[in-house]
């Protein structure tokens, strides 16, 4: 899992470069929410031969069709997402640093991840 901070106001396509930058393993599909609708993104994703699954913008020109059953797939995301929010310290972030707020991120998210594998 990469996690990163960008400001609030910043669209969320803005904070793609700075997760896929890293040596992480090439995934097979991206699910991405209509935020994530930009053509270099799509153009990037094309290039590593990886499968996109994102809603178009209503102001796209060219339609572009999304696989709705394997689009069902990001609610598990989303529920992740929904948990860690859960979490006091990453809701509110009490944080003064970005440092702190992202270890408690990562703690958070191996804590739901041994809640996970012990079910």
């Amino acid at each position: 899992m990469r996690t990163e901070i960008t400001p609030g106001q910043a669209s969320d396509y803005k904070g793609f470069d700075l997760v896929m930058t890293d040596n992480l393993p090439v995934p097979s599909v991206m699910l991405a929410g209509r935020g994530y609708d930009a053509d270099s993104i799509r153009k990037n994703m094309e290039a590593r031969d990886v499968l996109t699954q994102i809603p178009m913008r209503k102001s796209r020109k060219m339609r572009v069709g999304v696989d709705h059953a394997l689009y069902t797939m990001r609610n598990l995301v989303e529920r992740c997402f929904n948990k860690l929010k859960n979490a006091r310290h990453v809701a509110a972030r009490y944080d003064k640093t970005a440092e702190s707020f992202l270890g408690f991120v990562d703690i958070t998210s191996i804590r739901l991840w041994i809640r996970y594998l012990s079910t």
